[in-house]
């Protein structure tokens, strides 16, 4: 069949293809040109609060490159991520030289274990510039972190009545849950119906160990109808 195509044809089309190659390959250059559309501002789109916005700006210089078109925004965003207090990174183009960067922070709800922090969502994570000794202590399990955070929100709202807070929640390797007031008062919940026995420290408490809070070491609420107080 290519032989009954005239040879003007041949040649026109050998030189569409060849114009169409070089045609790509140099858009291809220009396109990856650091010089073509280059990205001259990065935004923040949020407010910081515990990221060190040089510490952004620093990562930013390091790992972008190429120019508004070519950055690798995948790989920036990964790089950003490994920052701490950084919970999640959104980057968006905006054209024609600006790169926005969303970045979402933890909020730390407490510390876990000791060494590490944990949020509302049950997510433990690792960071510095916080002030731990306002935070409460969780002392749990691997893998009871989300059970642990639902615990806590639900135990704090049964004592916010009482003006007391809780500073040290456990939660045993036999899930039984122990609290350590902010008055150093401790709770010993056991493993079932936690919350009818808090209840009912919450309702005993204002008439009877409200007057003496610092003789007061243990409640142990274990019992079927009471509780047992040791000074």
């Amino acid at each position: 069949m290519w032989d009954k195509i005239p040879s003007w044809r041949k040649v026109m089309n050998i030189m569409m293809s060849i114009l169409m190659l070089m045609g790509g390959y140099t858009g291809y250059v220009v396109l990856h040109r650091p010089d073509f559309f280059p990205i001259q501002h990065v935004t923040l789109g949020v407010r910081l609060q515990r990221v060190l916005p040089a510490e952004v700006l620093k990562v930013v210089r390091r790992e972008l490159h190429g120019n508004f078109f070519t950055a690798d925004i995948t790989h920036l965003r990964l790089a950003l991520e490994k920052l701490p207090w950084v919970r999640h990174i959104n980057i968006r183009r905006d054209f024609p030289n600006r790169i926005v960067v969303e970045l979402e922070e933890y909020q730390a709800l407490a510390r876990w274990n000791q060494h590490e922090l944990i949020n509302q969502q049950g997510e433990v994570f690792m960071a510095t510039n916080v002030k731990l000794k306002e935070l409460p202590i969780f002392i749990a399990p691997e893998g009871t972190e989300r059970q642990v955070v639902l615990g806590y929100l639900k135990f704090s709202q049964q004592l916010a009545g009482l003006q007391l807070s809780i500073k040290q929640l456990t939660l045993s390797p036999r899930h039984a849950w122990q609290l350590r007031l902010s008055n150093d008062i401790v709770l010993e919940l056991g493993r079932s119906e936690m919350t009818q026995r808090l209840e009912r420290f919450v309702t005993v408490y204002p008439y009877s160990l409200a007057n003496q809070p610092k003789t007061v070491k243990q409640v142990d609420l274990r019992y079927r109808n009471g509780m047992a107080v040791q000074l």
